[in-house]
């Protein structure tokens, strides 16, 4: 499976509410009116929350870029899929529809968007966790970039296979859920061409982390304590902290045929 991440920016004119408002109650159901046409498996919106713990997540970490507004998270079963879609005249309409309706709502030159991977580190019972506006649960989001001085593929695979398995080790502790890690495909032209589209601007991401956590367990045991310094110990030798962000949400999931 592949899937399209989109760091959603306002734009100016917009108050968060207003924005997040016409973004679910107008964009979300246009996109499902055309998911079959460009062969979307699953589409979620993930609105940023206003929340003290985005500031002190990024206190802890010496400071960090400001959090988006929202993540727009668009799901494929292959790489072909969403290419063999784009090449329809069908695919081709949708894709316009969608790209004038965010022009709307979205300062599409300060949102960055690329296609990734997952790798889950940490899963949850069932699978297929979903940070409802009603539940406790909430899904944090990571998009990271590496030291300018460090190789991009070297940060995924130290990200991937060292990382990873120091956030499982502590993850009962911390009260992490679930685990998620996307890789930006680095050499895909469709990154490329996604950004050219709608004149992004923004550096592009290593990737980014998603973690679902119970928001109502806010116990500081020395076990969580220590697990939440021993994560951050470990992002700071890969991860350039004040170029990264890191926020909470809740999603609403709009279609999903996998």
């Amino acid at each position: 499976m592949i899937r399209i991440t989109f760091l959603l920016r306002r734009k100016p004119e917009l108050s968060l509410k207003d924005f997040q408002t016409y973004w679910f109650e107008d964009h979300g159901p246009l996109v499902a009116s055309v998911s079959g046409k460009i062969n979307a498996l699953r589409y979620v919106q993930v609105h940023a929350l206003e929340d003290p713990i985005n500031d002190a997540m990024a206190k802890a970490r010496g400071g960090m870029e400001a959090p988006y507004d929202g993540v727009a998270e668009v799901y494929f079963e292959s790489r072909s899929a969403l290419v063999d879609a784009l090449g329809t005249p069908a695919g081709q309409e949708a894709a316009a529809l969608l790209l004038e309706d965010e022009a709307k709502f979205i300062d599409l030159s300060n949102s960055p968007l690329w296609v990734g991977y997952e790798y889950p580190q940490v899963n949850g019972t069932p699978e297929n966790l979903v940070a409802r506006v009603r539940s406790n649960l909430v899904k944090l989001y990571f998009p990271l970039r590496a030291p300018a001085d460090r190789d991009p593929d070297d940060a995924q695979l130290y990200w991937r296979t060292h990382h990873g398995p120091i956030i499982r080790r502590h993850a009962p502790a911390s009260g992490i859920q679930r685990y998620l890690q996307v890789h930006r495909a680095l050499d895909d032209e469709l990154n490329g061409a996604l950004t050219a589209s709608r004149g992004t601007v923004v550096e592009p991401y290593l990737g980014h982390a998603e973690v679902w956590f119970d928001r109502s367990d806010g116990r500081r045991s020395p076990e969580r304590v220590a697990a939440n310094e021993a994560a951050i110990a470990d992002e700071s030798t890969f991860i350039d902290f004040q170029r990264s962000a890191m926020w909470i949400g809740k999603e609403h999931v709009f279609v999903d045929h996998r």
